[in-house]
């Protein structure tokens, strides 16, 4: 039989790792999908998720940045091993005209949006405490793209331009269930025993006479 304690501390260390690797997926904005926004096209929640905040001027600007920037080192060292400068970070997602945009590419997508809301925060989150956000927003952006992609007909026949969902989803699908925290000894546990009970005294004593 498996040590109770042994298989809460592999549970703990899976949670932790995932939550790790989740974060990781999501703050250096590795695609996870393609879909139209204010910006464009965004690929990645975070992306997503700082075109609404910046159209909406709901967090300061260099919140924002700061949110981008680790993603933006990546992808400028990936791409010509260039160093982006923190200056042009809106510039390099077309994040300075959102303002303008119109809102209905968002408006139409309310899962896609609410999920990487949730996706954003809960890596966040995931890191101090692995819970279920990040599993719920997962969970909406796929039946956010799933409805987008495939029960939607297509407006634009553009390849560039349609919904689209990478294989790295699956790997952030998998880290988001495994951030779950599962308490097997509540699991395993058996159900405490019920009491029975007694007839009393006098009235067994009437159905013996």
């Amino acid at each position: 039989m498996a040590n109770p304690a042994l298989s809460k501390g592999w549970i703990k260390n899976l949670s932790s790792l995932s939550s790790r690797v989740y974060f990781l997926l999501i703050i250096l904005q590795i695609p996870l999908f393609r879909v139209p926004c204010k910006s464009g096209m965004c690929m990645s929640p975070i992306h997503v998720t700082s075109s609404q905040l910046i159209s909406s001027e709901i967090f300061p600007v260099p919140m924002i940045k700061a949110l981008l920037y680790p993603g933006a080192i990546v992808n400028g060292l990936s791409t010509n091993m260039t160093f982006p400068k923190w200056d042009n970070v809106l510039d390099l997602y077309n994040l300075t005209i959102v303002k303008d945009a119109s809102a209905v590419p968002d408006l139409q997508r309310l899962e896609v949006l609410a999920g990487s809301y949730f996706s954003v925060a809960g890596a966040f989150v995931g890191l101090l405490k692995p819970g279920r956000m990040g599993m719920f927003g997962s969970l909406l952006l796929v039946w956010g793209l799933v409805k987008e992609g495939i029960l939607k007909k297509p407006m634009n026949t553009d390849p560039s331009r349609t919904v689209y969902v990478y294989p790295t989803m699956v790997i952030a699908m998998i880290c988001a269930f495994s951030m779950i925290n599962y308490n097997l000894k509540k699991a395993t546990s058996a159900a405490p025993a019920r009491l029975i009970a007694k007839p009393l005294m006098s009235s067994s004593k009437s159905k013996l006479k």
